[in-house]
Parts: structure tokens; C-alpha cells; sequence
């Protein structure tokens, strides 16, 4: 049997933590019998995963446990919690008075050293403000910074912030440069991921104080990152074209990304439902439709946004997952193994090395 894990009262030395992930089982539209399947998924698909613990109303969570044939899996325990956030759920609100729900409760497994990283469908705000506030951010980070991961052609790039700092400094641009640059590498294997910095116009001076002051501020990190300069919003999609290389991280404050986020994803049902009733207007169109049925169905699957697993937040002292409200299996057990390999790779030890590094190149430019 495994060690229990501690109450809310307990406290865990730095030594004992746990390379555990904290699953919000309660947070999602789809409910706990969807989160108890992508763990199951994860199980098995990821022999060396780290252990897991279901968060939530216990004996809702131990039944679908028990139908999913998870019984007294070594992986696999439990920690009860007996309140519910919901997408109407304000955050300090949350904090004031639900203090047992589930999304709740994971954190503070986090924060206590009883796990290392948490996965939650549950809404971001209460999310991402309880993470805040109870982790706190990294040494040397003021602010945390949500990272999506967005399709453009021929691959992916990362979006940070994707919403969690509307109000940012430069100085927390060039911290979400150097996380997305972290995150890129772990998630894509490139070894130098090329950043951009989004705005109106590729040209110096283009932009608005925050955009030219981060420019400039990039630009003397030299090879700490590979900063491709500033970006305009109809590059990001493109794979660079003949004389440009693709963009692999686009970095910008929570409010333009949230806005490019959502823009994003409603762009992509858009063009999924016009497709389709386009596609049915007559038989022969549902003819050609028939036969190029598997291709529009990768194409579907490609641009649905609940199938890159889920959103990390960094800049805060632990590995904190947001997976969308409506996640399904696949993409819960796909950010499941993110927070898993985020675990692995120590990587917000390396962010924090790296910020580190960062505020010196910065402070000696300033004073050359």
C-alpha cells in the first residue's frame, strides 16, 4: 500500500515531495467518468507515467474506478473532496468559501509536497487565480503565463499568454518568451524554438511602448533564446513561406492571446460547420464528400481545439495543467503525459535558471 497522503493540515518537508499528479476528477463538462477514462488511457498507453491521484467526491470517483477495471491499481489513489467549482465560479469567491472542492484541493496537494503537478478542466479563472495564489510564482517570475498550443501549417507553435496576465510589463514578456521557449523544446523536440514577438508590423518601432520595449529587451538575451523578431498576426499560421522560417513560439500579453485564443477557436468551428453544410447542400457534393471522407476527417480532428491536451501554466512553483471545459479522454490523457514529462524534465528549474540569466544579459546591456 502506498503512504497516505497528507490533510490540508500537514506539512511536507521540500525532501518528501511526491512525483505525483493531482487529477481534478470533478472539474469537466463531461464529468468524472470521462477524467477516470483518460486516466485509464494514460495508464496504459505511458508505462513510466508518474502516480496519480483522483481528486474529487471519492465514492462518485472509487464507482467509475471500479467500472473501469482500475481497482487497486499502484498507480492510482484518492483524495476526497466535497465541493464542485463551476464555470459561473468567481476566484476569490472560490477561495472564500469553497474550499473543498476539488480543483482546490489539488493545488494544495501541490502546495503541501504530496504531488507535483495538477490537471483540471475546471474553470480558469479559479484555476489560474488559485494556482497563484496558493503555489506562488517561480524565483525571479512576477507573473504566470497560460501556454496553448495552436495548429499553423506544416506544424504547431505555442501562444503565451494565453490569458492568465492581461496587464503585462516587458519584463514579463521576456519571462513568457524564455517559459514558451521551455515548453516548445519539451513539447515539440526543437531544439531552438524561434520566438516571436506579436504586434501590428514587422518594422522597428512598430507597435506600442510595451511591444518596443520588449523588442528591444529580447534582443540582448543573444543566445539565450532564438528570437526571430516581431510578428504580425497573418504570419503565425503560415509555415514562413520561401524567404521567412515558421514561428514556433508567439509571445504577447494575456489579453491579445486570450483574444487570439478564442478568435482561434471559433474560426475553426466556424470553417467545421461550413464545410460540412456546404458539403451536404446536394447529392453530389455528398458524393465527393463520401469519397474524401477521411481526409476531412484529419483535417477536423487537427483543427478541434480540445485535442492538444491542455494549456500549462508557468511561472508558478509547480506543474499546473488547464485542460478545456470539454475535454474528452484523448485530450485529458494527452495533458495527463504533459504534466508527467513537465515532472520529468524539472522544467521549471530550468525557467528559473534561465530568467536568472536573462535579468544579468539585460542589466549589463543597460549599463554598457
Amino acid at each position: 500500500m502506498e503512504a497516505a497522503i497528507p490533510t490540508a493540515a500537514q506539512t511536507v518537508p521540500p525532501i518528501e515531495r511526491v512525483n505525483r499528479i493531482a487529477v481534478d476528477a470533478m472539474g469537466g463538462d463531461l464529468g468524472p467518468a470521462e477524467v477516470v477514462a483518460a486516466v485509464k488511457l494514460a495508464l496504459a498507453e505511458f508505462p513510466d507515467i508518474s502516480p496519480v491521484t483522483l481528486v474529487g467526491d471519492e465514492a462518485i470517483v472509487r464507482k467509475h474506478v471500479a467500472e473501469a477495471g482500475l481497482d487497486n491499481h499502484p498507480k492510482l489513489s484518492y483524495f476526497h473532496a466535497s465541493e464542485v467549482i463551476t464555470m459561473d465560479d468567481k476566484p476569490l469567491v472560490v477561495l472564500k468559501k469553497k474550499k473543498d472542492a476539488s480543483t482546490i484541493r489539488a493545488i494544495e496537494l501541490v502546495k503541501l509536497g504530496a504531488a507535483r503537478a495538477v490537471v483540471s478542466c475546471a474553470n480558469t479563472g479559479c484555476l489560474v487565480g488559485a494556482s497563484i495564489i496558493k503555489l506562488r510564482t517561480l524565483k525571479g517570475a512576477d507573473r504566470a503565463a497560460l501556454s496553448a498550443i495552436i495548429p499553423r501549417d506544416g506544424g504547431h507553435f505555442v501562444l503565451i499568454d494565453a490569458g492568465a496576465n492581461p496587464e503585462a510589463k516587458p519584463g514579463h514578456l521576456v519571462h513568457n518568451a524564455i517559459m514558451g521557449s521551455h515548453f516548445s523544446r519539451l513539447e515539440f523536440g526543437i531544439e531552438k524554438p524561434r520566438v516571436g514577438l506579436l504586434t501590428i508590423g514587422t518594422e522597428e518601432g512598430k507597435g506600442n511602448a510595451l511591444i518596443t520595449q520588449t523588442h528591444e529587451a529580447l534582443k540582448r538575451l543573444g543566445d539565450l533564446i532564438n528570437y526571430a523578431g516581431p510578428v504580425e498576426g497573418f504570419q503565425i499560421f503560415t509555415n514562413g513561406g520561401e524567404h521567412r522560417q515558421a514561428i514556433d513560439v508567439v509571445v504577447c500579453d494575456g489579453f491579445v492571446g486570450n483574444i487570439c485564443l478564442k478568435s482561434w477557436e471559433s474560426l475553426a468551428k466556424f470553417f467545421t460547420t461550413e464545410l460540412k453544410c456546404n458539403l451536404m447542400a446536394n447529392p453530389v457534393r455528398k458524393l465527393g464528400a463520401l469519397l474524401a471522407k477521411g481526409a476531412f476527417g484529419e483535417l477536423r480532428e487537427r483543427v478541434k481545439p480540445e485535442r492538444y491536451g491542455g494549456a500549462p501554466l508557468l511561472g508558478v512553483k509547480g506543474v499546473v495543467v488547464k485542460a478545456h471545459g470539454s475535454a474528452n479522454r484523448q485530450a485529458l490523457k494527452n495533458a495527463i503525459f504533459d504534466a508527467s514529462e513537465m515532472i520529468k524534465t524539472d522544467i521549471n528549474q530550468l525557467i528559473e535558471n534561465d530568467i536568472a540569466r536573462a535579468q544579468a544579459l539585460i542589466e549589463n546591456a543597460g549599463e554598457a
